[in-house]
């Protein structure tokens, strides 16, 4: 078996980095990889059949995620059947993969898309982590997830992707940042939004287009040309601008300055090279912005800046850019999870 030959030059792993790193066994599963799990820059991950419903979140520290998880489980759960995860309360799963990384090489977790699209929080925790979604540079152990859903029950199962992880060599330099304003102008629809509904029932998150998004979603109208965030309310909104992610380049969407605004927009973070390019037939792409507020009511007005977006070079050009074998995401508006019907 060959070794990974560590990049020249700091940056985003690629779709054919990546594939190397599983074909020299620095990435490993207890299955075997989906077809599809790689992406351009980045490697999905999935839930094992193990996990624990705990009573609170935790850092490791110095101790194994599993000898700390004593300390705090409530019970443990056998996800093979399928099982729902309630909202309001907290679990740690255990996923399939497992990491040997090579010394230089480093990783940081985002959830899905779809995953901060329904609402649900989730972390990545290592052994002897000391903060939540970094991976340090060589390590070498078994990766655990934390899930709480905050709006909707789901129901998951082994092989469910929640959270994605991005192979680093070194620290690569952020190339820009932009802001992130937000569109409120009606769509076709004459709908700025939508506002997850308290009592919904249960997302299935391997239903891909199975569920009725009125059974979930409130539309969201404008009476005075503002939106006023409720606290502790999720809404999914847009971008007033398109977003485009040169080839050569990945971003990730940052929480907004807590200065400009009392609200936090966006758990899933990470844009792949390609979204929203000519190159990758993506042109007018917009972001999609998960939004819940904090404390006290907010007042939002069309195109106020809500995040930030960080670019960050990859290593090389990627062989697979975003939505080359189709996507549910590029060329998007205002838009739902893919678990939902198109809202007519």
């Amino acid at each position: 078996m060959t070794s990974f030959k560590l990049p020249d030059q700091a940056g985003i792993i690629p779709f054919q980095g990546i594939e190397t790193l599983i074909a020299t066994g620095a990435i490993t599963s207890q299955t075997p990889f989906d077809s599809d799990q790689v992406q351009p820059a980045s490697l999905d991950l999935r839930l094992s059949d193990v996990a624990w419903r705990v009573r609170a979140s935790f850092l490791p520290g110095k101790r194994k995620v599993e000898d700390r998880i004593k300390d705090v489980a409530m019970h443990s759960i056998d996800l093979s059947g399928g099982y729902v995860l309630e909202k309001g309360c907290v679990y740690i799963a255990r996923l399939q993969e497992h990491l040997s990384l090579p010394k230089g090489l480093n990783a940081r977790a985002n959830p899905k898309s779809s995953t901060g699209r329904v609402d649900v929080f989730v972390r990545l925790l290592t052994d002897q982590g000391q903060s939540f979604d970094d991976v340090d540079e060589g390590y070498k152990g078994a990766l655990y997830l934390e899930i709480a859903p905050q709006t909707f029950s789901i129901l998951v199962r082994p092989g469910t992707r929640l959270n994605q992880l991005r192979l680093k060599a070194g620290e690569p330099p952020r190339l820009e940042t932009r802001s992130v304003g937000v569109d409120l102008m009606p769509n076709e629809n004459g709908i700025v939004g939508f506002r997850g509904r308290r009592h919904a029932g249960v997302v299935d998150l391997e239903n891909v287009d199975g569920h009725d998004p009125r059974d979930f979603w409130e539309p969201l109208t404008l009476r005075n040309g503002d939106l006023l965030l409720d606290p502790g309310e999720f809404y999914i909104l847009a971008s007033s601008d398109d977003v485009e992610i040169p080839v050569d380049q990945a971003a990730e969407m940052t929480p907004i300055d807590p200065s400009v605004g009392e609200f936090r927009v966006h758990y899933a973070g990470f844009f792949d090279p390609g979204f929203g390019t000519d190159e990758a037939h993506g042109a007018g792409s917009k972001g999609v912005l998960e939004v819940r507020t904090h404390d006290t009511p907010f007042l939002l007005e069309h195109q106020q800046t809500v995040a930030r977006l960080v670019y960050e070079p990859l290593t090389e050009r990627p062989t697979r850019l975003y939505g080359e074998g189709g996507s549910h995401y590029q060329k998007q508006g205002l838009k739902l999870s893919k678990h939902f019907k198109e809202w007519k």
